[in-house]
């Protein structure tokens, strides 16, 4: 039994219609010729010429090349404890972990190691074989490209809050997998977390418990290096802001690069966990408002506008100086030359918070004057 609309040959769909083989709005544009509204019959016409296009193929992420066995009978996967009998130090680790326990919904019979590494069987008879390289490439061992690497941990974590994102985050773009943040085995060294290892003395109020290396390992997400040095081995631009006179106190350990970043990515600009204005409003609440007059520069342009968020040379994180070298960036205006600003010298030393200290925004004064 044929359907009453089938295709006709050469045709396409497109709208809720099969077009191709004959235009789609040739009866309608006959009709509205016919009762002379042109402007409706140019419409149509316009309107067929636009969506009659061929439309352009979407971008597609470049393919992964290794996949999952095609044999995903239980046969092909040998458990845990086959694993251990070579990789003994590294199934020690990996059973503190929170892997060891998670049952990983990509895997259908391989839980454990080959939840991660696929089926080991194969990989198995080639090492007891002797066929040492064989044996390598017929295991996933996280050696190839970034992308492939970033794939098989996102089996699992792309239906997280948090890692759901990655796809489109900048470190993905630059070619930054997992496992060069992250190490799932626990072999390497635990170093400290960044809060216990602040010394200075205003730290010493907001330090954490010492715990064991192993306990640390659990608590930093599996990460190879404490916060903020994990960072700034790539950051290098960045860790130098901080060393700038004002800055957060991110190296005092009084707070983390993550605190206002999110690693696998946001939907805002720097991978920030919120918006510009909400991420800083986190913790300066004082400066949230809502005032009766708002400074718009604060909930359009953000902190930024007027802040760098890393570190600066002047106070209060400031990009400039205030005056003439920050506020007139924006406030460029006739006014600004004349009453009172001439008399005041402010051209040569003048300075705008003596007079508008409430920049960021007042309910009494509409020129925010204190």
């Amino acid at each position: 039994m044929t359907s009453a609309k089938a295709a006709p040959r050469g045709a396409r769909h497109s709208w809720g219609e099969w077009i191709g083989a004959r235009p789609a709005g040739a009866t309608v544009l006959r009709v509205l010729l016919k009762s002379g509204s042109l402007l409706a019959a140019g419409l149509c016409l316009w309107l067929a010429a636009a969506f009659g296009q061929k439309q352009p193929a979407s971008r597609e992420a470049a393919p992964v090349t290794w996949r999952a066995p095609a044999d995903r009978n239980a046969e092909a996967y040998v458990g845990a404890e086959a694993c251990s009998g070579c990789h003994e130090e590294q199934a020690r680790q990996f059973a503190k972990t929170v892997h060891a326990t998670a049952e990983p919904a990509s895997a259908k019979f391989g839980t454990g190691c080959e939840a991660c590494h696929g089926a080991g069987k194969a990989h198995v008879e080639a090492i007891a074989a002797g066929n040492i390289d064989q044996g390598r490439r017929l295991i996933f061992g996280f050696r190839g490209k970034p992308a492939e690497n970033a794939a098989r941990c996102l089996h699992c974590h792309s239906s997280s809050p948090d890692q759901r994102l990655f796809e489109r985050s900048e470190h993905k773009l630059m070619g930054i997998s997992c496992e060069q943040c992250h190490a799932s085995h626990l072999v390497a060294a635990a170093p400290r977390d960044a809060r216990a290892m602040a010394q200075s003395a205003q730290s010493k109020f907001f330090q954490t418990p010492r715990l064991p290396e192993e306990r640390r390992w659990l608590t930093q997400s599996l990460l190879k290096a404490r916060e903020p040095d994990l960072c700034f081995s790539c950051h290098r631009s960045i860790q130098a802001q901080f060393s700038l006179p004002t800055h957060h106190r991110v190296p005092e350990g009084l707070m983390k690069c993550t605190d206002c970043h999110d690693a696998h990515g946001t939907l805002n600009r720097a991978n920030v966990r919120k918006t510009n204005f909400e991420a800083c409003a986190t913790c300066h609440m004082e400066k949230r408002g809502p005032f009766v007059y708002e400074h718009a520069a604060v909930k359009i342009e953000g902190c930024t506008a007027c802040h760098s968020p890393h570190g600066t040379v002047e106070r209060n994180l400031l990009l400039r100086r205030e005056g003439r070298f920050l506020c007139l960036q924006c406030h460029v205006d006739p006014q600004a030359a004349n009453v009172p600003h001439g008399r005041l010298g402010f051209a040569t030393r003048g300075e705008c918070a003596r007079c508008h200290a409430l920049v960021h925004g007042s309910n009494v004064s509409r020129y925010f004057l204190q």
